[in-house]
Formats: C-alpha cells, sequence, structure tokens
C-alpha cells in the first residue's frame, strides 16, 4: 500500500450518493487526483440517491448508548450538523416532523422501541382523529385503521434527495475532482497487482485500465457484483410511486411532516412539479434465479426498472386509501424499483479490506445510506486516513463473522407485504406506468 498523501492518486467507483459525498470531502481536504468512475451521467437514472426525497431523522449519542446505539447515534449527530450547516447540504433538508406508526401487532414493538429512545417529546396518536389533526383539514382523510403512533413536531423531516446529490457532484468537480461516465467509467472488474496480493485500480468497459494509489469501492448494490464480500451484502430492492395532483392540492399539502407507518407505507409532501411519492413498506425483494433460491444465500443481480410489480401497486394504493383515499385511485405518474445493499446487521461496512490493503470496501447502506450521506463521506475519507474514531472503525469493521449461516429470506425486522422477503425473479405482472393501466 502507498504512503497516503494530498498528492496519491485516489479513484472511487461507483459516483451514487456514498462516492458524490466521499469526493467532495476528499477534494474539500486538499487531495489533488481523485477520480469517480460512474457508467450513467450524475446523477444516475439508477441510483437509489437520485430520488425526489428521503426521510431525515436529527440526533446525537447519549452516556446510555450500547456500543450499536452509539455507532448510529453518532452518525446522526454528524450528519444532522451537516444537514443544518453544511453549505452544500444544508438548502435541501426540511425539518417538517415525522409521524410514526403501526397498524399491525407485530410491527408495534419497534415504534415503542424509537418512543422509548428518542430525545424530543413526542404527541402520541391512537386514533383516526389524532392522525387527521397532524396535517391541514382535507388532507388525511382516510380511518387509519388500527394505526398507533405518534407526531415528532422537531428534529425530523426530510432531504431533497437530487438536489443534494447534484449540488456534491457540483462542488467536486468544481474543487478538482475528474468524473468519468459512459462506457469509459462502467467498471467491469477490478485490477489487482501481479502477485493478486492488492487491488491497484479498475478496468472500465471501453477495455481502458485506471490504476490508482488508493481505490474505494462505493458501488451500492453494484459492488457484490465486483468483490467476494462472504455473504455480507445482499443487494435488496424497494419499490416506489408518484401520483399527481394538482396545483390547488399542491399548496395545501406543502411543508406537510412525513407520514411513515413501519407496516404499510409512507409519503412525503409533493415535489416541485405537484407529484406526490409514497412508498409500499415491505421486507424488500431480490432478483435471484429460481433454481437457485434453495441455496441459502444466492447472488441477488441488480436491475433496472421503471414499473412495480402489480402486488406493490395493490398494497400502495390500499396505505392511500387508508390515509388520502381521495387520490388512492389516480393514476400512476411515475415507478421504479430502488436498489440498496443490506448488511446482516444493517450498519454500514466502511473498512479497509483486511487482504487488500490499498482497497477501502463502502458498502452497506441497508435502507438508511441516504440520510447520512454527509457523515458517510466523512466515514470513508477518515478509513482512507486511518483516523476514523474507534468505536466507528469498529462497528463499521469488515465482519465475514455476521454472515455465517445466513439466509437470503431474512426480513431483518421489516415489515409489511406478506411478511417476507419477495424475488423478481417470480414476478409475473408488472405495471404498466405510461401504458395502458392495468387493472388493479
Amino acid at each position: 500500500m502507498s504512503q497516503l498523501t494530498k498528492d496519491s492518486s485516489i479513484l472511487i467507483i461507483g459516483g451514487g450518493t456514498w462516492g458524490c459525498s466521499t469526493a467532495l470531502n476528499l477534494a474539500r481536504a486538499g487531495y489533488k487526483t481523485v477520480t469517480v468512475l460512474e457508467r450513467s451521467p450524475i446523477p444516475s437514472p439508477t441510483a437509489a440517491g437520485n430520488d425526489v426525497n428521503k426521510i431525515m431523522e436529527e440526533g446525537a449519542p447519549s452516556d446510555t448508548d450500547t456500543p450499536e446505539q452509539y455507532v448510529w447515534n453518532r452518525m446522526h449527530q454528524i450528519t444532522t450538523n451537516a444537514w443544518k450547516n453544511d453549505p452544500v447540504f444544508q438548502p435541501f433538508y426540511h425539518p417538517t416532523g415525522f409521524i410514526m406508526a403501526a397498524s399491525q401487532e407485530s410491527a408495534r414493538p419497534h415504534v415503542d422501541r424509537y418512543i422509548a429512545t428518542c430525545p424530543d417529546e413526542l404527541r402520541l396518536l391512537n386514533t383516526a382523529e389524532d392522525f387527521r389533526a397532524t396535517m391541514p383539514e382535507g388532507i388525511l382523510t382516510g380511518d387509519f385503521p388500527k394505526w398507533k403512533g405518534f407526531f415528532r413536531e422537531t428534529g425530523a423531516g426530510w432531504v431533497f434527495a437530487r438536489g443534494a446529490l447534484e449540488a456534491a457532484f457540483k462542488e467536486a468537480s468544481r474543487l478538482g475532482v475528474k468524473f468519468i461516465t459512459g462506457d469509459e467509467g462502467g467498471v467491469k472488474s477490478l485490477v489487482y497487482s501481479g502477485d493478486g496480493s492488492d487491488v491497484i485500480g479498475a478496468q472500465t468497459l471501453d477495455g481502458r485500465e485506471h490504476k490508482a494509489d488508493h481505490v474505494i469501492l462505493c458501488a451500492g448494490a453494484g459492488s457484490d457484483q465486483l468483490l467476494d464480500f462472504e455473504k455480507q451484502l445482499r443487494p435488496t430492492a424497494w419499490t416506489l410511486a408518484h401520483i399527481q395532483l394538482t396545483e390547488e392540492e399542491r399548496k395545501l399539502w406543502k411543508d406537510l411532516p412525513v407520514l411513515f407507518n413501519v407496516n404499510s407505507g409512507f409519503f412525503i409532501e409533493p415535489d416541485s412539479t405537484g407529484q406526490l411519492k409514497f412508498v409500499d413498506e415491505h421486507p424488500g425483494y431480490v432478483n435471484i434465479p429460481p433454481s437457485q433460491t434453495p441455496l441459502p444465500f444466492p447472488q441477488s443481480t441488480p436491475f433496472a426498472k421503471h414499473q412495480i410489480p402489480l402486488q406493490s401497486e395493490r398494497a400502495a394504493r390500499q396505505f392511500l386509501r387508508d390515509t388520502v383515499p381521495q387520490i388512492a385511485d389516480r393514476p400512476f405518474a411515475f415507478a421504479r424499483i430502488c436498489w440498496d445493499a443490506d448488511t446482516p446487521d444493517r450498519q454500514f461496512l466502511i473498512s479497509r479490506h483486511p487482504r487488500f490493503k490499498s482497497l477501502v470496501v463502502a458498502v452497506g447502506g441497508s435502507g438508511m445510506g441516504f440520510m447520512m450521506m454527509p457523515a458517510v463521506g466523512i466515514a470513508i475519507k477518515e478509513t482512507l486516513e486511518g483516523v476514523l474514531e474507534g468505536r466507528l472503525r469498529d462497528g463499521f469493521r469488515w465482519r465475514p463473522e455476521t454472515a455465517i449461516n445466513r439466509d437470503w429470506r431474512d426480513t431483518q425486522d421489516r415489515f409489511g407485504g406478506e411478511g417476507k422477503v419477495g424475488n423478481f425473479a417470480e414476478v409475473e405482472q408488472w405495471t404498466r406506468v405510461g401504458e395502458e393501466k392495468a387493472k388493479i
């Protein structure tokens, strides 16, 4: 491994949420030769972060935290500071508040744990009238069957994801980071030293080898295609859709708190086009050939699709009928599947590789990667420099022991849907957004 200096060449594989944040932090720290390889133009149309909005929750560690809680809360503290004060990220944070609930008995302990550990004062919500009162009259008109939860009026909200991703990309570019896209940036494989003892670069689809003193692999769900993670990564996807609101509705729905049911779904206020994004909550989908599903942990292969399974559409519309039935049957204006990668304990994996000393891996967003975008870029930079604080370093370490006997069917403390991980390879019917509508 070459000694790290500000003149060292650094290659980042992946120009999504974590890649752009890492590039920004390295450039700000004065590293002069930083290159990012990404197959698609940035922001990539398939990147999980290329989205209208993501949930954001503020936080900080406490003296009573377990080691696992400390890691999570310390990252909350770092990212909260950035979303509030960093000029690149601050414009995109909307602290509108956060409503969290459950409507299945199995999911209620999840909400109860949040209530028990949240430092902010919460308004408990036990009836349909309680939920309706959290928003202007005429928005929440549903019956909220069996819903119970709370309203966190401060310390939470949402971030404009695409805007933040673009801002980090533009500022990193301004500071001298080189971004290579298209076939010239699409990584086909890693490049190893002659004796195979280290990673020294990457080969792109055009056949070129890009070599560097240090390599950072942060290609999201696609990272699993480039390196053996010893079952530490499971590429998992979720489904989302948009409905178009009228101009009058858009004005009424502005500045709403996030509404999130842990076993049903969530929505966030409409974006500037008046489209309301909503997600049906479920343990996720993998993409595994049926012939391999008897295996405990076959490889799940990501792919892009701007449609969702018909089953997901039905579930999403039921969520809307329970909350905002007046818009529940409108046609979808947009839909897509959104990929991430789960670690066994849903904690990030940000570490020097134990075998390839010039390689830093930064993967495993586990459904929480974008909220932590600013903090993750800092953590990756400090991992490269060897100065990441000890408790974070231990929490993010390379830990294949957590994946022993791992089963791809593990729902990982997620609820909703049919209560199990789905498989895209077994989906028979998809929506036809932009085409003739499929019958619901």
